[in-house]
């Protein structure tokens, strides 16, 4: 399906709206069809029903694969090898792959969820609900609309802004320019900083408030400030996370693997996150059904992660004693009591097998397993479905990156830093980690603590990206000398006594090396795209949006 057609369904209002009220399960999903915007505002609970479906279906085409594979494969974070997915590992795909238009048509599509909130809501709204309610909707259709854009302007760079999804295939007018990414920045600000202005300081847990969009706008000033190197943008992007850390009330979590956990779902330290639901496939969170290692966790034949590890290159950035480890992935005989319950729980094994000695999981590539998001059987717990839909949420920003953004912005241009409060709240992160605290950071000691915080949270592209901003050169250099591709094989002549032993196998360079250009920076737009708009084809020319309005 092209972005016309997607658009043409998915602009109209509440193919799926959800329940709005004042309870936590706000997500509650009620299927409602031929709904108008004119007869559907007549109160409150109507709009902050419509804005409730911003949180999670439209999201799942971007979180499915996209998200994990542009996030932690290209970063060098998780080794998985097999056919398109593999290629972000690499970075060989082209603008046929198939899982870099899922990401493209998925946040189009949120973004087009948003646009009818914020075109048609208002009209249809006055005069039956209070202004302030129509500006709050406003708001947290906003955010979305931002963060939306923020994801793809650091995946493609320059993509055509649309703030009126409806009007465009009313019109027929779909053959957008591609939009500089300096215009989509100024976008993206204007829409948080009217999210920042008008949301409230609480909600009901799991919807957006000022907060989460001042934490957006310190992530966006910072990005912005490594390009611009402007003093102003790093001020900004320090200033806002100060808000926030100081004045929220949000705090850490004192324990790494709760965050983890479906009974923590939208915890004080959550800002954002896509909210999932067990009611069948595309409503859930399909991770756990990609990460987990096999049935044994499972309980069901959802389990492709059986070939995925984190990288040899993410161990080395893991110190001896980080408590977070043990929640990024599963290791030899690391033991975890919630998943397999009625066994006795689950003990991480190299290869396990039954009582006839037949083999139940084999090999990882890297001798390890991925466990954030792998939570175990419906057996286990509630909230885990049977239709790659467990309803723990996935975060797109926690009060940890605000810490950590402030440190950076600190930094700034500098190559090091003793600043206190620098100093405090990245040193949070590492005493809750069970780690040494620093008396002085560099970025390089940011990127890393922040690739292992994050670990298979799919965030780190987005820090490499910073990176490259700053210091192209160095950042390509850093993705280069990753040992992104080593894994373990087994020794020849080897049997049963050892496969449970790391000598049991030896280390391997891949065949060639892994090499990334200044090109793989920036995904290319879907070829569909670009067949149905030549305005979208490379050798076109990015225009500020801006250009002729002012």
């Amino acid at each position: 399906m092209n972005m016309k057609d997607k658009l043409k369904i998915i602009s109209l209002i509440a193919i799926f709206l959800f329940s709005g009220s004042c309870k936590e399960e706000f997500l509650d999903i009620a299927p409602m069809d031929a709904i108008t915007a004119d007869n559907f505002y007549k109160s409150e609970s109507d709009v902050r029903a419509n804005t409730a479906s911003l949180y999670g279906i439209p999201w799942f085409a971007f979180n499915d694969k996209f998200f994990w594979c542009a996030g932690d494969l290209m970063s060098g974070d998780i080794f998985h090898d097999w056919d398109q997915e593999g290629q972000f590992m690499f970075l060989t795909f082209n603008a046929g792959n198939s899982i870099i238009k899922q990401g493209w048509d998925g946040l189009f599509r949120v973004i087009a969820y948003a646009n009818s909130i914020i075109n048609d809501m208002p009209p249809a709204a006055s005069g039956n609900v209070p202004d302030d309610v129509i500006d709050r909707a406003l708001g947290e259709a906003r955010f979305v609309r931002g963060t939306a854009y923020y994801l793809l302007a650091e995946y493609w760079g320059e993509v055509p802004i649309v703030e009126n999804s409806t009007e465009l295939v009313t019109t027929n007018n779909m053959i957008l320019p591609k939009n500089t990414r300096e215009s989509i920045y100024r976008f993206i600000k204007e829409d948080l900083e009217y999210a920042a202005a008008t949301l409230p300081a609480e909600d009901v847990p799991g919807r957006v408030t000022q907060w989460s969009a001042k934490g957006m706008l310190a992530k966006l000033h910072l990005t912005i400030a490594q390009g611009t190197k402007n003093a102003a943008d790093f001020e900004a992007a320090k200033n806002y996370a100060a808000d926030v850390i100081e004045n929220s009330g949000h705090s850490l979590l004192s324990n790494y693997g709760d965050l983890f956990k479906i009974a923590n779902n939208n915890n004080e330290e959550s800002l954002f996150a896509m909210q999932w639901m067990t009611q069948g496939w595309g409503t859930g969170n399909s991770r756990q059904a990609v990460f987990a290692r096999s049935s044994v966790i499972t309980g069901n034949t959802q389990a492709w992660g059986g070939g995925k590890s984190m990288t040899y290159d993410f161990l080395e950035d893991v110190e001896v004693g980080d408590k977070r480890a043990y929640h990024i992935y599963m290791s030899l005989g690391n033991y975890y009591p919630e998943i397999n319950k009625a066994n006795g729980g689950y003990t991480y094994n190299i290869v396990s097998r039954d009582e006839n000695g037949d083999q139940l999981e084999g090999p990882s590539p890297v001798l390890n397993n991925l466990k954030k998001y792998v939570i175990g059987s419906a057996d286990d717990g509630p909230g885990i479905g049977t239709n790659q839909d467990v309803a723990i949420n996935q975060y797109l920003l926690r009060l940890a990156d605000v810490y950590l953004i402030y440190s950076e912005a600190v930094l700034g241009t500098g190559s090091s830093t003793s600043d206190g409060k620098a100093l405090e709240y990245f040193n949070a992160i590492r005493e809750r980690a069970g780690l040494p605290i620093k008396s002085s950071i560099s970025f390089m000691d940011i990127l890393k603590e922040r690739r292992v915080e994050f670990g298979a949270e799919s965030m780190n592209w987005f820090d490499i990206k910073r990176f490259y901003y700053r210091d192209a050169n160095a950042a390509l250099q850093y993705l280069n000398d990753q040992d992104r591709a080593y894994r373990y094989n087994r020794i020849s002549g080897g049997d049963s006594s050892n496969e449970n032993t790391m000598d049991g196998y030896e280390l391997t360079p891949p065949s060639s090396p892994v090499v990334i250009y200044e090109q793989d920076m920036f995904l290319p737009i879907p070829s569909g795209e670009v067949g149905n708009n030549p305005l979208l084809a490379p050798e076109e020319a990015a225009v500020d949006y801006y250009a002729n309005q002012e």
